[in-house]
């Protein structure tokens, strides 16, 4: 088996309605886009799910993968403690990856973590998911973070995943969570920068058409400038896809808070050896 598709998904804890409080209702496009894209990767029957959170535990020089059997977490951070999560990790498939990576040079683990609570960038996707027909399915997670390594690092360690996925003969599927840009308005939460708008209209075309080398090769600094905590995320993904021909469908893409929301799916359409984007390959 292999890798059957992603999706790209924010996670503002305003779409969970204990959080929201009817405050969800400013972003319903994305609500509703979040129901879709997750009802479609689980349509896919996977029989596991890698989750890429910017929030999970991450460091400047490795990649992790959250550890132990199971994990749970609620948004009582958020005001709302009635709303929480549970998930078990799917420790083949977290070993395997770890392997890929070392086999490949890329420094990613799986040390115990200080807090093991599932963060908010897993939970907003997990409240979707069990909106779909049939969650929790007999499936596991792997919940993977961010690093401090490059963008072809990233990319690399999604290339680890397919390969996982491949030598256990395992339906994967990826969902990538990350906002957009945090710079989009003056009266934002965060205010205006120049780059935030330009980032967010450059990121949702080079994935409205899976240009996954051209996000591999967007500006750190600009990327920076922009605010944005899904780029990394969305690396992964592109990775796990990669020497295929992907079909892109954009759902939808607001700004009206002033981050960024951008929603997508990604589905594997046959080998493509011409989007193999790293030299070398992983």
């Amino acid at each position: 088996m292999a890798v059957i598709g992603g999706i790209m998904m924010p996670h503002p804890p305003l779409l969970v309605p204990q959080v929201g409080r009817g405050g969800e209702k400013q972003i319903l496009k994305t609500s509703s886009a979040c129901r879709e894209a997750c009802g479609w990767l689980l349509g896919g029957k996977p029989d596991a799910l890698v989750i890429v959170s910017p929030h999970s535990v991450g460091y400047v020089d490795s990649l992790h993968l959250s550890t132990g059997k199971n994990a749970s977490g609620s948004f009582a951070h958020f005001g709302a403690p009635e709303a929480a999560f549970s998930v078990e990790y799917c420790q083949t498939l977290r070993t395997e990856i770890l392997r890929a990576a070392d086999t490949a040079g890329l420094r990613a683990d799986a040390s115990p973590e200080r807090d093991p609570a599932l963060d908010h960038g897993t939970m907003v996707p997990l409240y979707f998911l069990s909106q779909a027909v049939g969650w929790p399915p007999p499936l596991g997670v792997v919940r993977a973070g961010l690093s401090g390594l490059s963008y072809a690092d990233h990319y690399r360690l999604g290339m680890c995943v397919r390969d996982a996925a491949d030598r256990l003969d395992l339906r994967v599927g990826i969902l990538a969570s990350g906002d957009l840009s945090h710079y989009l308005r003056e009266d934002g939460p965060y205010g205006f920068r120049p780059e935030g708008p330009q980032y967010d209209l450059k990121l949702m075309d080079i994935m409205g058409r899976a240009a996954f080398g051209e996000l591999l090769g967007m500006d750190e600094e600009f990327c920076d400038r922009a605010g944005e905590c899904g780029q990394r995320s969305f690396l992964i993904l592109a990775g796990a896809l990669d020497g295929q021909e992907v079909e892109a469908n954009i759902l939808s893409y607001e700004g009206s808070t002033g981050v960024g929301y951008g929603v997508g799916i990604f589905r594997p359409a046959g080998t493509d050896a011409g989007r193999s984007f790293l030299k070398g390959g992983v």
